[in-house]
This record gives C-alpha cells, structure tokens and sequence, in this order.
C-alpha cells in the first residue's frame, strides 16, 4: 500500500515515472534503441533469413512432388509389371496348349502310321502266305498226281497214257474231296 498512497500523493506525471522507479530519459533511449534494432534486423537479417526459410520451404515442396511422382511411377511400373507377367502367364499357357495339341497330333499320327504300316505288313504276309498255300498245295497236287499214278501203275501193272492217268487220278481226287 504504501506504493498507492505515494502514487496518489504524487500528482503529477513525471513524478509518477519517478514514483515508479523509472527513469524516463533512459526509457526513451531504449525505445530508440529497439527501435534502431528492429529497424537493422528487418533490413539486414530477416530478408536473407526469410530468403532462407523460403528457399527451404520450395526444396520441401519441391521434395514432396518429386516423392509423389515417384510413388506414382512406382505405382505405374508395378501395374505394368502386373499387367506383363499376365500376359507372360497367358502367352505361356497359350504354349504349353499348343504344344500338347501338337504332341497329340503327332502321336496320334505316328499311332495312324505304325497301325498303317502293320496293316501293311499284315497284308504282305497273308498275301505271301496264299502264295505259299497255293504253291504248296501244286506241289501237293503234283506229287499226289505222281503217287497215284504209281500206285495205279503197281495195281494196274501196266502204266497208261498220261492223258488217261491225269484224268483217272483227277477224278479220284475230286471223289476223295
């Protein structure tokens, strides 16, 4: 209380600096001081620090962008990727397809072939068999001509013509079958 009641009894405004324990001259010098301060600081240290934190500020901007762009691309390069190892699958299943179709064919013509050519062979070998048969069954023929023609001879005991013996032993033989 005793600072109110000597600022009341103090009337007048410089007492009242006085009172307050401020000196006024040294008040006005400070205040051009700041002034002065201030006055340096915004000519010469904040524009190049303002510069600064502006230069950084694009860097920053210009560092996000160029991050946006690349998780883009990114982006962009994996569907590529994605979309590529697709049509590889496709394309390598389009492959195997046609290579199992062409295994197919192929087997299935060398299967038409081999039974070809069996049947082929088979054919030959009845063909060469009947040529036997047939061959076998002259000289079976001319030989039972002959036997017969001797047994005939050895019953008769005289031989005939042959004229006459091929059509006695021709007759025998087609009573015999």
């Amino acid at each position: 209380m005793d600072l109110l009641t000597q600022f009341a009894e103090t009337g007048a405004s410089s007492n009242l600096f006085t009172a307050l324990g401020i000196d006024w001259q040294m008040l006005i010098f400070q205040i051009v001081a700041f002034v002065v301060l201030v006055v340096l600081l915004g000519k010469f240290v904040y524009p190049p620090l303002m510069k600064a934190v502006d230069n950084r500020q694009e860097a920053i901007e210009a560092s996000t962008e160029a991050a946006e762009e690349a998780r883009k691309k990114a982006a962009k390069a994996e569907s590529d990727v994605e979309k590529m190892l697709k049509e590889a699958r496709t394309q390598a299943s389009d492959i195997v397809s046609t290579a199992k179709e062409e295994a197919t064919a192929a087997i299935e013509a060398a299967d038409a072939k081999s039974k070809a050519r069996a049947e082929h062979i088979l054919a030959e070998a009845h063909e060469q068999i009947e040529k036997d048969v047939a061959g076998a069954r002259k000289v079976l023929h001319n030989e039972t001509l002959s036997l017969v023609a001797q047994a005939t001879e050895k019953v008769v005991g005289k031989s005939v013509d042959a004229k006459v013996d091929e059509k006695v032993i021709s007759a025998a033989i087609k009573e015999a079958k």
